[in-house]
């Protein structure tokens, strides 16, 4: 018994020694230089908020640790904005760094509507004056940012036209004006990997689907409803839609097709990028043709906000059985189970129609 309890206090030494040098090490850093990484610290930002973000880029080892550090030596101001940090920065370094006062950097504010594709958010950018429309496309499509969950769940496609579509958060940003251009495509991708939750991995799970199918159904739902109340009968149809078994295993949907008309993703985004459609990839508007393909294209056909998301995710209920969906010049959508019921919608939509002319 008593060799037992000599056991049992040895381990606990070792344990408790173990945690000291974990703790004297995170504390003190290292002399030798480590990782050089960007933060940023929002306004407003405390002490447990900024100890979150200096673990989460790999700056500190443990959050508590910092906290319980800045208690016992309460830094005098810490100020918000962007940081360039050592991963082998001791605590007193580190908050040091983020004390001193900086001048402030000149930030332009951008607005995304909901919708927008990878090349609208890229002339905006453009437009504003932070970088060419060129150089965001090309970080946003071949940058890497595996620190991302979703980035990894991304399907490869010999015809998909730009990886990073869909995945450009729609919402209002304020970037640094002499930023880089991975740090500012970066702030968007964060946005977006912030709001694909657990429950909503769990869903697609649940469902079969990849994040890949539901982003780019969500863009069609983004871009066929009209309004927020339409999207999960819209999200409900086209679900149907690609069901095993079901009658009309295409989207057809106009806004990807081979229907040249304004609004049209083949035409205004894919054939303008290469410059005519002679100089578009082999294959790659056959596989973005909703009206010859079953199922979905190669990658989404616009960036969805969260709400289309969700109503993809968990459309209308007691919606079964509906493929089709028309709309008249009020807003108004008709839906139907068989076509001949859409025929008669379409007839609806356009007596509303003629009412207005």
């Amino acid at each position: 018994m008593k060799k037992k309890f000599l056991v049992v206090i040895l381990l606990l030494a070792v344990i408790a020694g173990a945690a000291g040098i974990f703790a004297v090490r995170d504390i003190a850093g290292s002399s030798s230089p480590g990782q050089q990484v960007s933060v940023e610290i929002p306004m407003g930002s405390g002490a447990n908020a900024i100890a979150k973000i200096l673990k989460d880029n790999g700056i500190i080892e443990s959050e508590l640790l910092f906290k319980i550090y800045t208690k016992l030596n309460p830094p005098r101001s810490l100020q918000y904005g962007q940081f360039t940090l050592d991963s082998n920065m001791s605590y007193s370094r580190i908050i040091e760094t983020l004390s001193t006062v900086r001048s402030k950097r000149a930030t332009v504010t951008v607005t995304f509507p909901e919708g927008f594709t990878l090349m609208q958010f890229a002339q905006r950018m453009e437009n504003n004056g932070l970088c060419t429309a060129r150089e965001f496309i090309k970080v946003a499509n071949n940058g890497d940012f595996s620190q991302f969950e979703f980035w990894s769940r991304i399907k490869e496609h010999e015809h998909k036209f730009m990886k990073g579509e869909g995945y450009l958060y729609p919402d209002t940003y304020e970037f640094y004006a002499d930023d880089d251009v991975y740090n500012m495509v970066e702030k968007i991708y964060a946005n977006f990997d912030s709001k694909i939750t657990d429950e909503m991995y769990r869903r697609m799970d649940e469902i079969g689907m990849s994040l890949d199918e539901v982003v780019t159904l969500a863009s069609f739902v983004q871009e066929e409803a009209g309004h927020e109340e339409d999207q999960p009968y819209v999200a409900a149809c086209l679900r149907n839609r690609l069901e095993p078994g079901s009658p009309l295993p295409r989207l057809e949907c106009n806004v990807c097709s081979h229907i040249n008309e304004e609004g049209n993703y083949v035409y205004d985004y894919i054939v303008a990028y290469y410059g005519s459609v002679e100089n578009v990839p082999r294959g790659m508007m056959d596989a973005y043709n909703t009206y010859s393909i079953n199922g979905l294209p190669p990658g989404p056909i616009a960036n969805p906000g969260i709400s289309a998301i969700k109503n993809t995710l968990w459309p209308a209920e007691d919606f079964e059985g509906y493929y089709y969906f028309v709309t008249d010049l009020t807003g108004k959508y008709y839906y139907a189970k068989t076509f001949e019921e859409h025929l008669k919608n379409i007839e609806k939509a356009y007596r509303v129609n003629r009412t207005l002319d």
